[in-house]
């Protein structure tokens, strides 16, 4: 993004979008042209799927992968690792995004996956294997579009990470096996790779993390701060949002011709998707306010528990269910309704700044 200096005079609404490239201001037009460009690939170019997903890396399609890996390297460069413990020493913070993230996010995903496709129990369980894939990446760029607190956002993500290692599995077992026996509803059998688990986490957040962290390093101590954030970064910026419009070009393309031949289906997933997304950014943003955890880390904290790693969770369902799987399906509608949905929520956060934060 490119910066321009704002005085305090300027409205917040005003200062905000003054900040903005053109690239960043008009986001959502270029997103949805994303998707639609990506969508009548799928459907119109026969072979696709298959040359998109001749090689792969940790059972994601490489194309998507080096998406993903430019995507995410600019955002961790901007980071200021020094600051992170200040980060870890608020407590507030910390917990609050374990109990949103790894307690209360998934609960209601799984609640709203049989209240809203009871009778469809592929899609319902695509949908309770995404609310278990907590962010990992794309809310990187939310939350950096959104003015949240940028050294926040990259702990609460390495925090995810480290709990998606060792929880995915054993909370897959609960929610699908489980909660329902508990319940007196079917259970689901599913068998979570760990190392596949690992190796997605490893690569979409260890490789941009430590390319970033070593740009951050080396370019300061070679050229110093002013001129490593005010030249060099302002040049790198762009490319996370070149890196995210064609991951969601790609993206669509794999699965545009499921996505346009179910219409219906798509309708039913997409729902408790929306509700999902719109009720945990507004739990996220209440409670950050009631905490006096101001703007920066209320909207991090938001985006963070809203946000979802849909990577792993198409990666998951793929593997363990199939490509053309009911599972699968319900993974790639997730993107679908998330990418638009939390671009909005930029806009949302960035209203709710001016009216009920102060500083």
């Amino acid at each position: 993004m490119s910066i321009k200096t704002v005085t305090p005079a300027m409205s917040g609404e005003t200062a905000v979008v003054g900040k903005l490239s053109t690239l960043d201001r008009f986001l959502p037009v270029w997103i949805i042209a994303a998707m639609a460009v990506g969508l009548l690939l799928g459907r119109f170019v026969p072979g696709l799927n298959t040359g998109l997903e001749a090689v792969q890396i940790g059972s994601v399609s490489l194309p998507i992968a080096i998406g993903l890996l430019v995507m995410m390297y600019p955002v961790l460069a901007k980071v200021r690792y020094n600051e992170t413990g200040r980060v870890l020493a608020d407590r507030k913070l910390m917990i609050t995004s374990l109990v949103l993230n790894w307690v209360a996010a998934p609960a209601f995903m799984f609640a709203l996956a049989w209240i809203f496709v009871p009778d469809l129990p592929e899609y319902r369980t695509g949908l309770i294997i995404v609310g278990l894939a907590r962010c990992i990446a794309m809310v990187m760029i939310w939350n950096d579009l959104a003015c949240g607190d940028r050294e926040a956002a990259t702990v609460l993500v390495l925090i995810n990470s480290v709990f998606q290692v060792f929880a995915f599995g054993a909370l897959g077992w609960f929610y699908l096996q489980v909660l329902p026996g508990w319940l007196g509803l079917p259970t689901t059998s599913a068998d979570f790779s760990f190392w596949a688990i690992t190796a997605s986490v490893l690569i979409f957040l260890g490789i941009p993390l430590l390319a970033g962290f070593l740009t951050r390093t080396i370019g300061e101590k070679a050229k110093g701060r002013d001129w490593y954030e005010g030249k060099f970064l302002p040049k790198l910026g762009p490319w996370a949002l070149y890196g995210l419009l064609f991951t969601i070009v790609l993206l669509f393309a794999l699965q545009g011709d499921s996505i346009t031949s179910n219409p219906l289906d798509v309708a039913r997933i997409a729902l408790p998707l929306l509700v999902y997304f719109l009720v945990v950014f507004a739990a996220g943003m209440v409670i950050g306010r009631l905490l006096n955890l101001g703007y920066a880390k209320t909207t991090t904290l938001a985006f963070t528990a809203s946000g979802n790693n849909f990577e792993l969770a198409i990666a998951v369902a793929i593997g363990t269910f199939g490509v053309t799987s009911g599972q699968a399906l319900a993974g790639v509608v997730g993107p679908l309704i998330e990418v638009p949905v939390l671009v909005a929520l930029v806009y949302v956060a960035l209203w709710a700044r001016k009216r009920f934060f102060t500083n």
